[in-house]
């Protein structure tokens, strides 16, 4: 099968089916509206699953010649004490850690290995403004600095996104599941005495946690508000969160005075949603366009990968709308369990909120869970792989 297909946005899992439609011998051609793909504060998080993945490919070894960060552990910081929860350094794997690169790293690397393969292009600066249909999507109408112009495709792929295009003009609308919390993030550099230990961990205060990242370029911190909390957080300043930080993760607070204004900071609106029908006759949703993936557990990168094997799984041998519903029927039960999980942490976290609880899990309850013969192994292997990781046919 030799028709074109068109995938629209370049994050992880639209680079990866593209890749992997191109590697088949499947005429495709991608496009991302950004001109390049440096977008500060997108996931860094590279799974097991992904990276055992590359490694059937050919290109784990190749990407991890490049800068990253090993991250062995998962662990809870509360008030009553810490507990590591995962510990990916038990998982039976040669990749038994996650690794935190700059994700556009991790898209630089996949589109140069993309555009090599001869049936394959990546074009950047492409924005796509319109669906082409004739009785069924037909292809694409795109705008570039040469102007405007029409793109035909036996599919058309839309990944592009939370705040999907493909999406809007597909009239696809995602359904919230209700989130309750954003994240405030911005970097704070690496010092020589900072914990060695320190990979990914959660601090959790009265009303508030913070979510740190170690990585190449310093420590990416994520400070939690309530949903629409935004304003109200802008008017008081940064003052509270190097507070925060003084109190509940000490050893940053000989650099939280480098955090002096919001201009240092880019909010995420964290968001749990999803489109009730993934497919339209000639059009796939993948990946977040498809499912937003709350950023706790860092699942989004794995949810879209594994969303782009299934979808190459199927594309290379049919593409009928019959293949496009089973896709959505194969990936659906696994989006379903891990943003149920995602839908119950929220509630729990209002419901702290609410009460005037600390925001922190149960210490005894999470000390007596993770001690538990076998038990970070399990959970680790979980949050690696997933429900129901799919293989690479």
């Amino acid at each position: 099968m030799t028709d074109p297909v068109v995938v629209v946005g370049g994050g992880p899992g639209g680079m990866v089916l593209a890749y992997l439609l191109g590697r088949a011998g499947i005429p495709v051609t991608l496009l991302e509206a950004h001109k390049d793909f440096d977008r500060d504060f997108r996931g860094d998080s590279l799974h097991p699953y992904t990276l055992e993945l590359l490694d059937q490919l050919g290109l784990a070894d190749r990407l991890l010649g490049l800068p990253h960060h090993k991250a062995r552990f998962f662990r809870f910081h509360t008030p009553a004490g810490s507990i590591t929860t995962a510990d990916y350094g038990k998982l039976a794997s040669p990749y038994n850690y996650v690794a935190l690169m700059p994700q556009a790293q991790f898209l630089d690397f996949l589109a140069a290995e993309t555009a090599a393969l001869p049936s394959a292009s990546v074009r950047t600066g492409a924005k796509v403004v319109d669906l082409i249909r004739d009785g069924r999507v037909t292809g694409v109408r795109y705008r570039d600095d040469a102007g405007t112009h029409d793109l035909a495709a036996s599919l058309v792929v839309g990944a592009d996104g939370r705040f999907s295009r493909i999406r809007r003009l597909a009239d696809a609308p995602a359904r919230s599941l209700g989130a309750t919390t954003d994240l405030l993030w911005f970097r704070l550099p690496h010092r020589p005495e900072d914990p060695p230990d320190a990979d990914v961990d959660l601090f959790f205060g009265r009303h508030h946690y913070v979510g740190l990242l170690a990585g190449t370029n310093g420590w990416q911190v994520g400070y939690s508000l309530p949903k629409g909390g935004y304003a109200e957080a802008r008017e008081r300043g940064v003052g509270p969160i190097r507070t925060f930080l003084a109190d509940h993760v000490p050893w940053l607070a000989d650099r939280a005075e480098l955090l002096t204004d919001f201009g240092q900071t880019t909010l995420l609106s964290v968001d749990i949603s999803r489109v009730e029908r993934w497919w339209r006759p000639g059009l796939l949703l993948i990946g977040d366009a498809a499912h937003v993936i709350s950023p706790v557990g860092g699942n989004g990168i794995l949810m879209a990968v594994q969303d782009a094997v299934t979808a190459a799984n199927h594309l290379v041998r049919d593409r009928s709308d019959a293949a496009l519903a089973r896709i959505q029927a194969e990936r659906e039960p696994a989006i379903r369990q891990v943003q149920a999980q995602q839908v119950r942490l929220e509630q729990r976290a209002a419901r702290a909120r609410e009460r005037g609880r600390p925001a922190a899990p149960p210490y005894r309850l999470l000390r007596l869970l993770t001690g538990i013969p076998g038990a970070r192994a399990r959970a680790a292997r979980a949050n690696a792989y997933g429900p129901t990781p799919p293989e690479l046919d």
